[in-house]
């Protein structure tokens, strides 16, 4: 845990939150100070869902520490017992109210006499896990509460049959990409079993061994579940993400060996008639973008795959590939293998600006920070990853899985490089933003001064590449230690670059 105003991973809670509150017919109380409840707020504003249970929280204040929280912990759950009679009911601390050290497990245990529904504590040190960790542990803790105590004889599908792990609430694009592998799925001969936790009752978790296998999108939720599935079931799971025409082809072969039916045909055709990404990165379009430097940042799924996909299918030099996702730097590693110059692996977004400073690159993929920064420094940014923004859940289909995900991610890609190229027009035609775009000041040395000769030259620049020249010629004059920028200052760094 640490202080931070900004925050890759958030806290352990909030990970909790996000499964308990996606399964139907569960409620989740917080055990929290007030400021730790804006769960329900943030979540009602990004999924603009018009039905979702709540999270309940039990707020400790002054009187509550003045006699202790466990009358009120015990009341408040009773209580939403017998209001909203839900199957299971699970109580989580904050890293706040943690502080307290207060054994909640004895708090479960007499509610567990007054109450009718199961009842459980989240199993997660708050102080030593971030969002995701603590999401994917709570998702594994409630399938095998459920599975553990389940009698019932376990018969398999007649038919292939799989289920879907970690698609959840406040996901970075994770109903369009559920949507899309169900699409796939189907293609294939595949039943869908379960989709879990998204949707789903707890009551439903025993019909999880039905299934073939199991598939696992995102390495950050469900992976935990998936091998306590092997272990006690023996069912095998898929890991890969299907993101990009190789991946999905490597998923679809996966699949393919698990049920014993050939699906190259099915590869081809998608591959040359359904995805568009293939005849892009064949285009003049895609071409004209080989060789260019980009950074890609972000969970360690999405940031992995996009790195393959710009160097493997598009031809585009990744200078740098980063994730803030440390528990999986090892794997991260692995799979950027050969695909880019350098890896990244930090929590702290200062550190990945001032990589993104050093390089320079034409364009940034990354999360919403990199996106700030980006624009910062005038350089494009399309985000892959969460963190989320309410730009993450759009109306329309967007999905980044399947083969009409790459179709999305093509168009972001090409997009993001050529944003900003339009900028001289403004210039031509006038805008309202006019003189902003043309007198901005993005210095990043308050000792440099560009004299009036300078500037007027640099106003004949085109915008799309004003600022870049701009920065180039700065980084210059430092080098050489020059206070004031001349025109023939400028001349100077122009051939410098070019030598």
């Amino acid at each position: 845990m640490k202080l931070a105003y900004w925050m890759y991973a958030g806290p352990a809670h909030i990970g909790i939150l996000r499964v308990v509150s996606s399964f139907k017919n569960v409620h989740a109380i917080m055990h929290a100070p007030l400021g730790d409840d804006y769960f329900n707020v943030m979540r009602s504003m990004l999924e603009r869902e018009r039905d979702f249970t709540p999270v309940t929280a039990s707020i400790v204040d002054r009187r509550v520490l003045a006699r202790g929280s466990q009358e009120k912990v015990v009341e408040n759950i009773t209580l939403k017992d017998q209001q909203e009679k839900p199957d299971l009911i699970l109580l989580t601390p904050t890293c706040t109210s943690s502080i307290l050290q207060e054994n909640l497990q004895n708090f479960v245990g007499r509610a567990t006499y007054q109450a009718n529904s199961n009842i459980l504590l989240a199993d997660v040190n708050h102080y030593r896990v971030n969002e995701f960790q603590a999401a994917d542990r709570t998702f594994e803790q409630i399938v095998a509460f459920y599975l553990d105590k389940t009698t019932e004889k376990i018969q398999k599908t007649e038919k292939p049959s799989a289920n879907i792990l970690g698609i959840f609430t406040l996901g970075f694009h994770h109903q369009h990409d559920c949507r899309e592998i169900y699409r796939l799925l189907t293609d294939l001969g595949i039943k869908i079993n379960q989709i879990i936790p998204e949707g789903c009752f707890v009551t439903d978790l025993k019909k999880i061994p039905e299934a073939w296998f199991n598939i696992v999108p995102y390495r950050e939720i469900g992976l935990m579940a998936a091998k306590y599935l092997e272990n006690k079931y023996n069912m095998p799971y898929i890991a890969r993400t299907p993101m990009g025409l190789v991946e999905i082809a490597s998923w679809i072969r996966e699949i393919s060996k698990i049920v014993g039916k050939n699906y190259e045909k099915y590869i081809d055709k998608q591959t040359r008639f359904i995805s568009q990404a293939a005849w892009f990165s064949r285009s003049i379009d895609c071409q004209n973008l080989t060789g260019k430097k980009t950074l890609v940042f972000g969970d360690a799924t999405h940031a992995a795959s996009m790195t393959k996909i710009l160097a493997r299918e598009m031809g585009i030099n990744v200078c740098c590939a980063g994730t803030y996702c440390r528990n999986d730097a090892d794997w991260f590693r692995e799979q950027v293998q050969g695909f880019c110059d350098q890896v990244l692996i930090t929590e702290d977004h200062t550190q990945v600006s001032n990589m993104i400073a050093q390089i320079e690159p034409a364009a940034i993929f990354g999360t919403q920070m990199e996106r700030h920064v980006g624009k910062r420094l005038d350089i494009p940014c399309g985000v892959i990853s969460a963190p989320i923004h309410i730009q993450n859940f759009p109306l329309s289909y967007r999905p980044f899985l399947g083969y009409e995900g790459t179709n999305q991610i093509a168009d972001l890609v090409y997009n993001s490089f050529t944003l900003g190229m339009e900028d001289h027009l403004l210039e031509i035609f006038g805008g309202h933003d006019v003189k902003t775009v043309i007198t901005k000041n993005l210095s990043t040395d308050e000792n440099l001064t560009w004299n009036l000769q300078a500037q007027t030259e640099l106003q004949k620049i085109p915008g799309f590449i004003r600022n870049r020249i701009k920065r180039n010629t700065e980084k210059f004059a430092r080098s050489k230690q020059i206070k004031e920028i001349t025109v023939e200052v400028m001349y100077a760094a122009k051939e410098a670059l070019a030598n």
